[in-house]
């Protein structure tokens, strides 16, 4: 380009080429982009690929904790069902046993109630026993008295002699009884 300039300055004295520029214009304007060449490539450059650097870092590196906590994130997931699974499990076996428990109790009451039960109805039959030996003793006196007095007015005369009339009594139970056996048969 300087050659075409010095080419040119003879004929300056011509009339000036406007589309072409003043040497002294070109050389101002070459000084000038070094120097804002220099200023940008020494201080505004190495600060932009810093922060770009930094940035970068930053990106990446915010990748990589979001990586790490998405692993460590599921392996907490997968550790936490896992202690679910494990306390389900032992959940079941807790309600199994209280149900074998409660079998157990439900079965061992039942016991007892049939004890309880078979206890409570012999000392039923057994008072039921001694209430009709009770009640057939009293009947038996009772038939005993009525069936002397009887037997002494159609007889006409006193069975007063206690031996006699025991006697009699017992006669009259047994004739009483084996009419009665027969009959049934």
């Amino acid at each position: 380009m300087l050659a075409y300039v010095a080419a040119q300055l003879p004929a300056e004295e011509e009339a000036p080429n406007p589309l072409v520029p003043h040497l002294a214009e070109v050389v101002v304007g070459l000084v000038a982009f070094a120097i804002l060449y220099f200023f940008l490539a020494t201080k505004v450059f190495p600060r932009f690929e810093a922060a770009y650097k930094a940035r970068t870092e930053a990106i990446e590196g915010g990748i990589a904790r979001a990586e790490a906590a998405q692993a460590e994130a599921q392996q907490a997931l997968e550790q936490y069902r896992a202690q679910l699974a494990d306390a389900r499990r032992e959940a079941a076996r807790i309600r199994e046993e209280a149900r074998e428990q409660g079998a157990a109790i439900v079965a061992e009451m039942r016991e007892q109630a049939q004890t309880d039960a078979r206890r409570i109805t012999e000392a039923a039959r057994q008072q039921i026993a001694n209430d009709r030996a009770q009640a057939f003793q009293q009947l038996r006196t009772q038939i005993g008295s009525l069936a002397v007095e009887l037997a002494g007015r159609i007889v006409g005369e006193a069975l007063e002699d206690e031996a006699r009339r025991r006697g009699t009594v017992e006669r009259f139970l047994e004739e009483l009884g084996t009419a009665t056996a027969g009959g049934k048969r």
